[in-house]
C-alpha cells in the first residue's frame, strides 16, 4: 500500500479535492483506493506524532491507528488530508514557509514506516497566501502574524528543496494553486491514483463556484459538444471561459495590508514567477503546471 499526503499548503484548495474524493469513496474503493474521513485521523496522527517525538512507531501502534483509519482491510492506496500536517495556522510563517515543516513530515512518514509515502503540495503567490492566511487568524494582527518576516523573501523552493532534502526518499508533487481550475482533472488523479476514464461526481465543483452560472453552462456544454482531444486542449478552453466569466470575488483576492501597495503586490508576484521557475529544477519534484 502507498500513503499519498496532501499537504496544504493553508488557503489553498481549502479542502475541495478532499471533499471531491469523499464524494466517490465507492467507485474509489472499488480500485482499491481509500479516502477515510478526516475524523478518522487527523487527531489520531497528530496524537501519535506527540507521543512518537519523530521516533518510529511499534508494531503495535501501527496496527492501532490502521484498523482506526482504514474502512477495509486491504487497499492498494490511501488517501489523506490535512493543511496541517506540516503546522497549524500560527506557526506556519516563522522568517520563512513552514520552518519545521520538512522535519514534521519525516515524523510522519515515521507513523507507518513500512508503507510507502507521496507528498502532494499546492502552493501561493505570498502575494494572496500572506493576505489570506492573516484573514484566516481573525484573532491576531498582521504584525502578529508575520513576527518579523520579510514576505519579500519567502520561498516556496526553499521548503521545497528541505522537504526533499530531510525525505529523499518520498516522491513530491507540487502545483501553484492559482492553476488549479485549469489542471484540477490532473490533480485529482494524481492524488488519488484513480485509473484513466474514471468518472468523478463533483470534478466540476471548482470551476462552478468561480464562475458565472450563465458561464459554466456554456463551457459544460462546450465540452460535451466538442470533447477535448487531451489535457492541454481542455486547459486551453477552460482558460478561455474562465476568461470571460470568472467571478472578480472568487478569484481575485483583496489586500488590505500595512505598507502594501500595488508595487509591492507586483514585486512579491515576480518573486513568485521567479520562485516557481526555481522549484522546476529540484530533483525529485514533480510540478504540475496549466
Amino acid at each position: 500500500m502507498r500513503i499519498a499526503y496532501h499537504i496544504g499548503a493553508h488557503c489553498t484548495d481549502e479542502e475541495k479535492l478532499l471533499r471531491c474524493l469523499l464524494k466517490n469513496r465507492g467507485p474509489l474503493a472499488e480500485q482499491g483506493i481509500l479516502v477515510p474521513g478526516p475524523s478518522r485521523y487527523r487527531v489520531a496522527l497528530r496524537d501519535a506524532l506527540v507521543q512518537l517525538r519523530g521516533e518510529m512507531a511499534d508494531e503495535e501502534l501501527q496496527a492501532t491507528l490502521l484498523e482506526q483509519i482504514m474502512e477495509a482491510d486491504e487497499a492498494s492506496r490511501m488517501v489523506l488530508s490535512w493543511d496541517s500536517f506540516m503546522a497549524f495556522p500560527q506557526w506556519a510563517l516563522r522568517r520563512s514557509l513552514y520552518p519545521n515543516g520538512p522535519e514534521r513530515l519525516r515524523a510522519l512518514t515515521r507513523i507507518f514506516p513500512q508503507i510507502e509515502a507521496e507528498f502532494f503540495l499546492a502552493i501561493r503567490n505570498p502575494a494572496g497566501f500572506v493576505p489570506a492566511m492573516v484573514a484566516r487568524q481573525k484573532d491576531r494582527s498582521y504584525e502578529d502574524v508575520i513576527e518579523g518576516t520579510d514576505p519579500l523573501g519567502l520561498r516556496w523552493s526553499e521548503l521545497i528543496a528541505r522537504i526533499r532534502s530531510v525525505n529523499p526518499d518520498v516522491p513530491l508533487t507540487v502545483w501553484c494553486d492559482e492553476d488549479s481550475p485549469l489542471i484540477w482533472p490532473e490533480l485529482l488523479q494524481a492524488i488519488s491514483g484513480h485509473a484513466p476514464g474514471t468518472v468523478l461526481e463533483g470534478a466540476d465543483d471548482l470551476l462552478s463556484a468561480i464562475m458565472a452560472p450563465r458561464g459554466f453552462a456554456r463551457l459544460k456544454a462546450h465540452l460535451e459538444a466538442s470533447p477535448p482531444a487531451d489535457a492541454e486542449a481542455r486547459r486551453r478552453a477552460v482558460a478561455g471561459y474562465l476568461q470571460r466569466f470568472a467571478l472578480p470575488d472568487q478569484v481575485e483576492t483583496e489586500v488590505d495590508l500595512p505598507g502594501w501597495t500595488d508595487d509591492y503586490v507586483a514585486l512579491l508576484t515576480e518573486g513568485y514567477d521567479r520562485d516557481v521557475a526555481r522549484i522546476a529544477g529540484i530533483p525529485g519534484v514533480r510540478l504540475i503546471t496549466a
